[in-house]
C-alpha cells in the first residue's frame, strides 16, 4: 500500500514547466540529461492492449504533451507488452541500449520490472513509474489516488444498495495480485464496505481478464445462489462486462448494481443501458500530461519539485516524489458532465441505435 505524505496543488498547465525549471528543490534526474535543447527521447512502455485506454488515450496524450513541452523536438519511443512481463523487460532493455533519456513504465508486473529499472538507473536513465508503482529505484511516479478510487467505488455501491446492503451477499471481484494498484483499490473499497455489507465471495482476478471475472462470477452464483447476490464490486469495466455476462447467463433479473473503473466506452454504454451502475472516470489527460512533464524535466536534468503533490513508498524505494490525481464517479446522472464534457466520447459514440431510447431517458440527445 502506498504511503502518502504531504499535499500540494497539482500543477499541470504548460506554464508550470517554466516555473519548475527555476524552482528551488532537491529532486533532479540522476544524469545531467541530454536534451537541453528540447531534443529529448522518452521511452514509453505500456502494459497491455486489451484495455482500450492505453492506445486510445495514454499514448497519444503523452506524445502530444511531450511535443508541446519541447516545441516539437522531443520524441516518444513506444512499446506495448501485450500483458507479457518478460516481453516488457526485454522492451525496457532495448530502450536502455538505445540510450533513451528517460523511461516511462506502466509495469505489467511491478516486481518483475525491478531488474530493468535498476539497469536503467545504472545507465544514467531516469525512470518514471506510470499508473502503477513499479519496484526498483524509481525517480518519480504519477497515477490516480488508487485508494480513493476504491473508496469512490465502495460509496457508489453502498448508495445503490440502500436497504439491501444487509439483506444479501455481495461479490468482490478485485484485480490481479501482480498489480499493486489492485491492492490499493481493494483497501479503499474495504474501508467503506467493511461492516456495512456481507461479502459472500471474493476473488483476485488473474490478469484482470474479463473471461476470468466471468468464470469467477459464475462460480460465486453457483455457491451463493443467484437470488442472494445483491451487488458486485468490480474493480474495473472490463471485468464488469464479464460479470454482467455471467449474471445474464444465470438468469439474474433485475441485474444487481455492478461497479467499474476506467470509463471505457463499453462500460459507459452499459451504464446508459442500466446494466452497470457506475464507473470511475480518471482524467487520463491529466495523468499523461503529468508523466510527460516529469519525463521532460528529468531528461533535461531539471528539478521536478514544482509539480509534485505527494510522496509515496514502494516495497523497495522510500519517499518517491509523485503526482496523484483524483478520480470521479460516473453514473447515468452525470455522463454528459464528465466524459462527454471532457471530450472523451461524443454522444454519437455512446448512443448506438440500440441505446437511443435509453439515451433519451438519461438526457443524452
Amino acid at each position: 500500500m502506498n504511503a502518502y505524505l504531504g499535499r500540494a496543488p497539482v500543477v499541470l498547465a504548460v506554464a508550470a514547466l517554466a516555473v519548475t525549471l527555476t524552482a528551488c528543490g532537491t529532486t533532479e534526474a540522476g544524469s545531467a540529461g541530454s536534451g537541453g535543447d528540447g531534443a529529448v527521447r522518452i521511452g514509453l512502455l505500456l502494459p497491455e492492449n486489451e484495455t482500450a485506454r492505453y492506445e486510445k488515450f495514454d499514448k497519444p496524450l503523452m506524445e502530444k504533451k511531450v511535443a508541446l513541452l519541447t516545441l516539437g523536438k522531443g520524441k516518444v519511443l513506444y512499446a506495448n507488452a501485450g500483458g507479457d512481463a518478460v516481453r516488457q523487460s526485454a522492451q525496457a532493455d532495448a530502450m536502455i541500449k538505445d540510450k533513451v533519456d528517460v523511461l516511462v513504465i506502466d509495469a505489467v508486473d511491478s516486481k518483475a520490472i525491478a531488474g530493468a529499472v535498476t539497469k536503467a538507473k545504472e545507465a544514467g536513465i531516469a525512470v518514471v513509474a506510470y499508473d502503477r508503482l513499479a519496484e526498483g529505484p524509481i525517480d518519480a511516479y504519477t497515477s490516480f489516488d488508487n485508494e480513493d478510487v476504491g473508496r469512490v467505488q465502495g460509496k457508489a455501491l453502498l448508495e445503490a444498495l440502500g436497504d439491501k446492503a444487509r439483506n444479501g451477499k455481495i461479490v468482490m471481484m478485485n484485480g490481479a495480485v501482480t498489480d499493486p494498484n489492485a491492492a490499493s483499490f481493494k483497501t479503499g473499497a474495504r474501508s467503506v464496505l467493511d461492516g456495512k455489507v456481507n461479502v459472500g465471495k471474493e476473488y483476485d482476478t488473474v490478469e484482470w481478464k474479463p473471461e476470468n471475472a466471468n468464470t469467477n462470477m459464475a462460480a460465486a452464483l453457483s455457491v451463493l445462489g443467484k437470488d442472494k447476490v445483491v451487488g458486485v464490486y468490480s474493480a474495473n469495466d472490463g471485468m464488469a462486462g464479464g460479470i454482467i455476462s455471467a449474471l445474464k447467463a444465470a438468469g439474474v433479473s433485475p441485474l444487481p448494481p455492478v461497479t467499474g473503473q476506467d470509463a471505457e466506452l463499453a462500460g459507459v454504454r452499459r451504464i446508459v443501458a442500466g446494466e452497470q451502475y457506475m464507473t470511475v472516470y480518471k482524467p487520463y489527460a491529466r495523468e499523461a500530461e503529468a508523466a510527460a512533464e516529469l519525463a521532460v524535466l528529468l531528461a533535461q536534468g531539471e528539478k521536478i519539485d514544482g509539480i509534485i503533490n505527494q510522496v509515496v513508498s514502494s516495497p523497495t524505494t522510500k519517499r518517491i516524489p509523485a503526482v496523484l490525481i483524483p478520480g470521479m464517479s460516473v453514473t447515468r446522472d452525470n455522463i454528459r458532465s464528465t466524459v462527454v464534457l471532457d471530450g472523451v466520447y461524443t454522444i454519437d459514440e455512446i448512443c448506438t441505435d440500440a441505446l437511443k431510447a435509453a439515451c433519451q431517458e438519461t438526457g443524452l440527445k
